[in-house]
């Protein structure tokens, strides 16, 4: 069963989209929404609060700014439930998962849930440890799609995909260097994709527990790619032959 994060008993969303999305998927569960005054874009999202329930309160932009410390709100910010978080024996029923090693950019971290959602609608998984934490910077990175999200932090990852690989899933990380290419291998079965941190890549705890290492197709122009990019192109490959 899906448990909540426990950091915090609400969590800001801050944005247009980000906002639509939580107020679509919890309703009345969002405890309030604020908007910066006499700004008419804003209509729609008062139009989706109102008709809900929602309270909304107007208040100038500068407690907008100072709620959200420093993030684009775009006039609009949402008091909106914890995340629910899944348990690692609920995810393991999953038949595709991406992995995230030390990814600390929340907007890297955010990204990469968007394409998960939208792509594959593959699970996301990381460790407790050297990971972007979940705040409104990471909700608006994902455009509201951390919403729709199936997610789970564990304490350690290489435990984690360790114990994936017993229970029969594919783990394939992303290295650019290795042999295979990713659209090689097959991605049809119960599998884990993992993509490394932004600067150096997996950890090598975490590569040993790969059961392959694949390379995206590369021009030679450049050496790697962003992470998220590089997650978004897997899963797109997943997707792809899962179809």
């Amino acid at each position: 069963m899906p448990r909540v994060d426990p950091s915090e008993e609400l969590r800001l969303v801050v944005g247009l989209q980000p906002v639509r999305e939580a107020l679509r998927v919890h309703q009345r569960a969002v405890s309030e929404v604020l908007l910066q005054r006499q700004t008419p874009r804003l209509e729609g999202v008062e139009r989706l609060a109102s008709s809900l329930g929602v309270p909304v309160r107007h208040v100038t932009r500068q407690e907008l700014d100072q709620r959200s410390s420093g993030a684009q709100h775009q006039g609009v910010v949402a008091l909106a439930p914890p995340l629910p978080l899944l348990t690692w024996t609920a995810v393991c029923e999953e038949p595709l998962l991406i992995a995230l090693d030390g990814i600390v950019d929340p907007q890297n971290f955010g990204a990469v849930v968007r394409s998960a959602v939208g792509v594959a609608g593959a699970a996301v998984v990381w460790g407790e440890n050297a990971s972007a934490p979940l705040t409104p910077a990471t909700f608006r990175a994902s455009a509201g799609a951390i919403e729709h999200a199936r997610l789970c932090r564990v304490p350690s990852l290489v435990g984690a995909l360790t114990d994936a690989v017993s229970r029969g899933y594919a783990v394939v990380g992303l290295d650019g260097h290795a042999e295979a290419a990713l659209h090689d291998v097959d991605l049809t079965g119960p599998t884990v994709i993992v993509v490394g941190s932004e600067g150096k890549g997996m950890g090598r705890a975490t590569r040993k527990t790969c059961t392959t290492l694949a390379r995206l197709n590369m021009t030679g122009t450049v050496d790697s790619l962003n992470a998220s990019v590089a997650a978004a192109l897997a899963l797109y490959e997943a997707g792809r032959q899962r179809r």
